[in-house]
């Protein structure tokens, strides 16, 4: 785990993004980027999925125009990207690495939440196929009132519905576009997955995966008693 220090404290609440943190479904957006591409004769264009990791599908379809010259067909690959992730992300979903046991762990310990850019009904079904739905409190996506990360909206949101301050709230983010949405909203924040070399927006924290040992040791050794 690569800190600047340790966790001062326990944290009041845990919000985590979905896509790339709890389930491995980030290479069916890939997947489903890939196939709108190609349905419209288009190459991505070198680096999209890296730039894509983390956006809100609308944007990610206007921006899939904006980079292959072709505006006019930002609505069409918006719905094509939803329509394909959403034929991939019917098959079985994959926990990432320490997901299920982490979250296990701080269920009714703590409140929980998720903070995700995908529609509600893909994050309810992703995480109801992972067994993990039932755990959460709150599940916070979009919609005419919350903007997409990396605004702060959805992370806002969350922490006001765990009744919890946002720098006493802990964020568990895999990209760049929600680790920018959660500090702009006040929580501190943990990154997962490979460290990449990001100068802008770092996570607080981070590490390999939500089963590191000094993550789970700390969250052991510091998280009250679980209630009924």
């Amino acid at each position: 785990m690569t800190v600047p220090g340790t966790f001062p404290s326990i944290p009041a609440a845990l919000v985590f993004d979905c896509d790339g943190t709890l389930v491995d479904t980030e290479s069916h957006w890939q997947a489903a980027r890939m196939r709108s591409f190609s349905e419209f004769g288009l190459k991505a264009p070198p680096g999209f999925a890296e730039r894509a990791a983390g956006v809100h599908y609308t944007e990610c379809g206007s921006l899939m125009a904006e980079e292959t010259g072709t505006p006019e067909l930002a609505d069409a690959l918006t719905q094509a990207l939803l329509s394909h992730f959403t034929e991939l992300a019917d098959t079985a979903p994959t926990t990432m690495p320490g997901a299920e046991d982490l979250v296990r762990l701080v269920s009714g310990r703590l409140p929980l939440a998720v903070a995700s850019n995908c529609p509600a009904a893909v994050v309810e079904a992703s995480l109801g196929r992972a067994g993990l739905l039932d755990h959460f409190d709150h599940l916070v996506v979009p919609d005419e009132e919350l903007r997409p990360k990396p605004e702060p909206d959805l992370y806002s949101r969350a922490a006001d519905l765990c009744g919890t301050p946002p720098g006493d709230t802990l964020a568990f983010e895999d990209s760049l576009t929600g680790i920018e949405a959660a500090r702009r909203a006040g929580l501190r924040v943990v990154g997962v997955g490979r460290q990449p070399g990001w100068q802008e927006h770092p996570a607080n924290w981070w590490v390999d995966t939500l089963d590191a040992l000094e993550l789970v040791s700390w969250m052991r050794g510091t998280l009250p008693d679980a209630t009924d």
